[in-house]
């Protein structure tokens, strides 16, 4: 059974990620968060946060070892896509414009630079509205997705 975020949950999900520092967003509409921590630990964080929100946890992606796997070396250390969503919520997306499935479920990259940084990248929400001229009240939906992946990469977020 999959666990629904309450109203309230999702109110102080908004407020909250309202009320996180900016993020680096470039205009082809991605999030990048730098982590405090490594690699696994970001990654295990990240789950854990999901798990703790009740939302549905779908594949954990090692794009690393795919490459390695077919013999191509990658400018990264580490890429891990994770994949998770909320059906009930991430379903209103696609309701009104079946195209905006190709934006969910939500992908989050977790990548090591060749510094060693931990980054996670995810693309804004209010992005994916625009992007397929979803406005209104038919956004509200996109807001509340927005506070909640903030909300999600904070818990790993370099302070």
């Amino acid at each position: 059974m999959i666990k629904q975020i309450s109203q309230s949950a999702l109110a102080l999900l908004v407020a909250a990620g309202a009320a996180a520092p900016a993020l680096a967003q470039t205009d082809d509409g991605l999030v990048r968060v730098k982590s405090a921590y490594s690699t696994d630990e970001t990654i295990a964080r990240l789950k854990q946060d999901i798990a703790a929100k009740g939302i549905r946890f779908f594949d954990e992606i090692d794009q690393a070892q795919l490459a390695a796997d077919a013999g191509v070396k990658l400018p990264l250390r580490r890429s891990t896509l994770l994949v998770f969503g909320n059906p009930p919520l991430g379903t209103q997306f696609i309701r009104g414009r079946p195209e905006a499935g190709i934006d969910w479920p939500v992908r989050l990259l977790v990548q090591e630079d060749r510094d060693g940084n931990v980054w996670a990248t995810y693309t804004d929400f209010g992005w994916i509205a625009r992007r397929h001229g979803i406005t209104g009240t038919a956004a509200g939906p996109f807001k509340t997705a927005s506070g909640v992946i903030a909300s999600i990469t904070s818990s790993v977020q370099a302070k």
